[in-house]
């Protein structure tokens, strides 16, 4: 059964002659607890795509369907909302708030929606990051590695229904993306999320159940991989 949901996605930038189509009558759905890829060349509108299921960028024409919610039927406070609540979101440049500490960027969404964090629930999740013994540093005094554990803390820490990831290991070495995925894998199967992972790796793709290709701005291909489901 479909959870996602991109109908007829289209996202053009510029007007007249200096129009850029960015997303080309996009279609496809995402069934729940699916783990998939979307790779393609740059420029080929993988992250324009990516941005728009999220909630961050409304499409020109289009629907996004996330658990039944037409998400751009809503108005931009409602849309706020939403992606604070249903959506995780993962960069590949960590968009850490610098002033603040490993915990406090984690627990971020729950304090923006006017909630208390359970300090139980913060511990587990600087453990599951192995982030227990930075968890008072600030961004500039962590690794890159430890950076995006930070970042994909705070996209787990609500316990979304969907996670969306921007090339989330493109600054790390093979060790630390290969612990990035683990994260992530092993987040996607205990939690049931539904997961788009941007990347430009043919590895972390085939860790994936699903890798959807993209060229300029059209999906291309369209197949499971040997774990799909």
């Amino acid at each position: 059964m479909s959870f996602l949901t991109a109908e007829s996605i289209c996202k053009t930038y510029g007007d007249g002659e200096n129009a850029v189509k960015a997303v080309d009558n996009v279609s496809f759905t995402v069934p729940k607890g699916q783990m998939a890829a979307i790779i393609g060349a740059s420029g080929s509108g993988k992250s324009s795509l990516l941005h728009i299921l999220g909630g961050v960028d409304r499409p020109t024409s289009g629907k996004v369907i996330i658990d039944g919610t037409d998400v751009y039927s809503q108005n931009n406070k409602e849309l706020a909302v939403f992606r604070r609540r249903r959506v995780g979101l993962i960069y590949q440049f960590y968009n850490l708030i610098p002033v603040l500490t490993a915990a406090e960027n984690i627990t971020l969404p729950t304090v923006m929606d006017g909630k208390k964090p359970d300090p139980a629930k913060v511990e587990e999740m600087l453990e599951l990051m192995d982030l227990k013994d930075r968890s008072g540093h600030l961004p500039s005094q962590l690794s890159g590695g430890q950076q995006q554990r930070v970042s994909i803390g705070r996209a787990l820490f609500t316990a979304p229904d969907v996670i969306l990831a921007d090339e989330p290991t493109g600054n790390l070495d093979s060790k630390n993306s290969a612990e990035i995925i683990r994260l992530l894998r092993e987040s996607n199967i205990k939690l049931g999320q539904t997961m788009i992972i941007i990347t430009h790796d043919e590895g972390i793709a085939q860790q994936c159940d699903r890798i959807i290709t993209m060229s300029d701005g059209k999906i291309v291909k369209d197949e499971l991989t040997k774990s799909g489901r």
